[in-house]
């Protein structure tokens, strides 16, 4: 009995902790539920300094929830605001001498700090862009960053850490470091090897040009020029509203002609490229696009090629992708093949003048190497620096692409280039499917390893033909593995990529034509060089050298009813020459 009173207190005690702690919980629980993101950003002109005092209006775009917010920037141009309801807002800036900026749609999600950096531009920007220099901005980090691309005037960048917090960057006007505006080059072959718009081997003349307009828009000028017996030039255009390659909208018009012989045959090409990027919530972004090719050889064709893409996160270390677009496929001609290099703009510019598909002949009549791809891949991220990648696809190909050399061969059928024995041939069509597992490792700053495997269909000879040379390809599986290796050496500035190909039977046509353009895999064996000169003249001086199928592999010689041809997968070629950036 007289422990009674000690149990019936010691109940009470343990009632009330547990009523402290439900209390607590709860008390944490909304917490949790109230918490708030935060804003921060930098206010700077097109030259790169932070305007002080700069007027900072923050409205949330649901009605009702939130009355606006001001700030004015400090010494160093930044504003901060903190514990903002998640949701969406929009950021006015305004300041004396500056046109007002309007970004829309800024997400402040919980426990989530969103950075914005804003550029002015001053009612006198046609003048100062005379007298300025482009800024100066610091590299990316190694961190795989999920980019969203939106309105030209914001790109939302989302980078994903490996700890808890997770920081979301809203990037505005980014300027490139130290980009050339200018380059200039000599050289001496054709830029894309087994191109018919352009000579095989020639001596030619590039010239490109990055012009900064308004705001943050770019326009990339290229022209080439190349002498053999007579002249062949062409001219390109790329506007860039976003002003960064890669990232944002563009629009590419390129005209080209190129004379193919005494005999007057001229060809004439105008091809009109139009694409950007929608991004649908915090982890999708629809990538869309296409080209109209017309095409002039005594006949004129035409086509319409459109390409669509769906890139999906799906937690921390998967991307997922679904590819529909038009053969022969590729990646985007303006997605950078080496984002670190500063002229990267610039030769994707200049990549636009030969980005031409195959041009051939049927019946006398010209036709474009056409069909579809479709491919659905994920990806998943390997340690800080590196990627794996599975990928299924289907190619359904109308108008194949077969190259060869010959003599002597029917007009209707075979495009002949008169200044060597090459050829380009309409294959026909046929329908493959097949896998893709490409591993890539930047192993330090300087060196990066890629490796693939794929298995696709391609045209492969069934013996000699009696007749027509089409009637004799079939399509067949193939396997090919091939490993590529970018390098830099920095004190003798030196970079170079060299790989080598590897496919299992004869091959007429690419093998995963896709792939290897998306990660530069050319068949068989293959180096490419630049070689910084010592400055002897205004300017940074490269050497530069190609060269594709070293070894002359893969051919296959056969007898058909118009003649003895030798068809070539990949030419054995060499390009070389000089490059001038200022």
């Amino acid at each position: 009995m007289k422990d009674g009173p000690l149990r019936i207190f010691g109940a009470m005690v343990l009632a009330a902790a547990g009523a402290c702690s439900l209390l607590l919980a709860s008390s944490a629980a909304a917490q949790a539920k109230l918490a708030g993101g935060k804003l921060a950003g930098v206010v700077r002109d097109s030259a790169g300094t932070p305007q002080m005092g700069a007027s900072v209006e923050v409205v949330p775009e649901l009605a009702g929830e939130l009355a606006p917010l001001d700030y004015l920037t400090n010494t160093q141009g930044i504003f901060r605001g903190d514990k903002l309801p998640p949701g969406l807002y929009t950021v006015r800036v305004t300041l004396a001498g500056f046109l007002p900026t309007l970004h829309q749609h800024i997400r402040i999600n919980p426990n989530l700090t969103t950075m914005v950096r804003i550029q002015l531009e001053s009612m006198f920007a046609a003048l100062d862009q005379l007298r300025r220099q482009p800024g100066v901005s610091a590299n990316d980090s190694d961190d795989w960053k999920w980019v969203l691309r939106s309105a030209p005037g914001m790109r939302p960048v989302l980078q994903w850490e490996e700890g808890d917090i997770q920081t979301a960057a809203l990037s505005s006007g980014d300027v490139s470091p130290r980009r050339p505006r200018l380059i200039f080059q000599i050289t001496d072959g054709a830029m894309r090897p087994g191109s018919v718009s352009n000579v095989a081997s020639a001596p030619g003349t590039v010239v490109a040009y990055d012009q900064k307009l308004n705001g943050m828009s770019r326009l990339l000028i290229a022209g080439q020029m190349s002498h053999q017996d007579q002249t062949s030039g062409g001219v390109a255009t790329v506007w860039l509203p976003s002003g960064m390659l890669g990232e944002g909208p563009y629009t590419a018009f390129v005209v080209r002609s190129a004379s193919l012989g005494p005999s007057g045959m001229t060809f004439r090409g105008v091809r009109i490229a139009q694409g950007g990027a929608l991004a649908l919530g915090d982890r999708t972004v629809l990538s869309y696009g296409g080209e109209y090719v017309l095409v002039g050889l005594g006949k004129a064709t035409a086509s319409l090629r459109p390409h669509l893409t769906v890139q999906r996160r799906i937690g921390n270390s998967w991307r997922a992708e679904l590819v529909f677009a038009s053969e022969p496929a590729g990646p985007n001609p303006l997605e950078p093949e080496e984002p670190t290099d500063t002229d990267a703009a610039l030769s994707a510019a200049i990549n636009e003048l030969d980005a031409f598909p195959a041009v051939m002949l049927r019946d006398g009549k010209p036709v474009l190497q056409s069909g579809w791809h479709e491919e659905v891949s994920a990806q998943r991220k390997l340690g800080a620096r590196g990627t794996l990648e599975l990928a299924a696809f289907h190619d359904d190909n109308r108008n194949t692409a077969v190259f060869g050399r010959g003599q002597d061969l029917p007009e209707a059928d075979y495009f002949q280039d008169v200044f060597s024995s090459g050829f380009a041939y309409d294959g026909g069509s046929g329908s493959s499917w097949g896998g893709r597992i490409a591993l890539q490792e930047k192993l330090s700053n300087d060196l990066e390893f890629t490796t693939v495997y794929a298995l696709a269909g391609a045209l492969a000879p069934g013996g000699d033909a009696d007749g027509i040379l089409r009637d004799e390809l079939h399509m067949v599986s193939r396997h090919s593995l091939g490993a590529n290796m970018n390098a830099r050496i920095e004190r003798s500035g030196t970079r170079f990529s060299a790989g080598y190909k590897w496919i299992d039977g004869a091959a007429l046509s690419r093998v995963d034509s896709y792939g290897e353009s998306l990660y530069q895999m050319d068949p068989y064996f293959h180096i490419a060089v630049r070689q910084s000169l010592p400055k002897f003249g205004p300017g940074h001086w490269e050497a530069m050298a190609d060269c594709d199928n070293l070894l002359a592999q893969g051919y296959v010689r056969m007898n058909t009813g118009d003649g003895q041809v030798v068809l070539v997968p990949a030419f054995r070629t060499f390009r070389g020459g000089v490059s001038v950036q200022f």
